[in-house]
């Protein structure tokens, strides 16, 4: 398997841990998420090193690539299980996580983990579905609840969830964010600048499904919603979030067989990139 591009040698001494969760057990429409860390590793070779937005270069930046975590043969509680541990391992270690999905439901897992540390942690959440049902299709795990569960269990507050770029939703996903959680719907950059003062001081992660990016610039996904951001305003915001205690992040998604000529893959190699720059101290 192939490392991201620049990857360190080992886990000693660097600051931001890369890790795949190739789980891709409850989507709704189309699958094919659980290549998606592999396809972001091979799309990262062909970037520059060099950011010239962030006039650093990722040669520079204190990470490893650590691979894909084995889930092949368990089920989706067990898979959660496997993860929150590995990510339990690492963060015990004081090292902070990028990861690739995967489905989005494996961000409970992840935030599971990190809040355990971090109690008073706050979720930033960028994706075109709000991801608040109760239930789908009968289960309360899904990449459809994720979030639900995320502000439910993982976080003192469902307050400490904030909710950008959302544009679908159903009658009463809706009506829980408005009630519940810091719902700003539809844009990013513009709720992003207002909440950022809310978010400093606290330990954050960042969760970012693919498709809060327009599908016209992000195809390779399986549920992909029209009338999105441009991957450019998506960056913007991560760039802001420098000022930020960032703890981990998640993008995930990315469905590699329903991608063209790579593109989302490679968006998807340049916002882990770019995030490293903004986000990482020097090695």
């Amino acid at each position: 398997m192939k490392s991201f591009l620049a990857s360190k040698g080992n886990v000693r001494g660097v600051e931001w841990i890369l890790m795949g969760v190739p789980l891709d057990l409850t989507v709704s429409r189309l699958p094919g998420s659980r290549k998606g860390p592999e396809a972001i590793r091979v799309e990262s070779i062909h970037l520059e090193t060099y950011s010239m937005d962030a006039e650093r270069d990722l040669e520079d930046i204190s990470f490893h690539d650590v691979g894909d975590i084995v889930l092949e043969g368990k089920d989706v509680r067990e898979s959660l299980e496997v993860i929150e541990a590995v990510a339990n391992r690492f963060l015990a270690m004081g090292k902070k996580l990028f990861t690739f999905g995967g489905e989005h439901l494996v961000t409970l897992p992840l935030v599971k983990a990190a809040s355990k540390l971090h109690p008073d942690i706050k979720v930033l959440h960028f994706d075109a579905h709000a991801d608040l049902r109760e239930n789908y299709h009968g289960s309360p795990l899904t990449h459809a609840t994720v979030m639900r569960r995320v502000a439910e269990t993982c976080l003192d507050s469902p307050k400490s969830l904030y909710q950008l770029g959302i544009r679908s939703a159903t009658r009463d996903e809706f009506r829980w964010a408005k009630e519940n959680t810091n719902f700003a719907p539809g844009k990013v950059l513009e709720p992003l600048k207002e909440i950022l003062p809310l978010l400093r001081g606290h330990p954050v992660y960042v969760s970012i499904d693919i498709d809060v990016v327009d599908p016209g610039f992000a195809p390779g996904t399986g549920t992909p919603e029209p009338c999105g951001i441009k991957p450019q305003e998506l960056l913007g915001a991560l760039r802001l979030l420098g000022s930020l205690d960032i703890v981990g992040c998640d993008l995930v998604e990315i469905s590699p067989m329903l991608d063209v000529n790579g593109i989302t893959a490679s968006l998807g190699a340049r916002i882990c990139r770019d995030s490293l720059l903004f986000w990482a101290g020097e090695a």
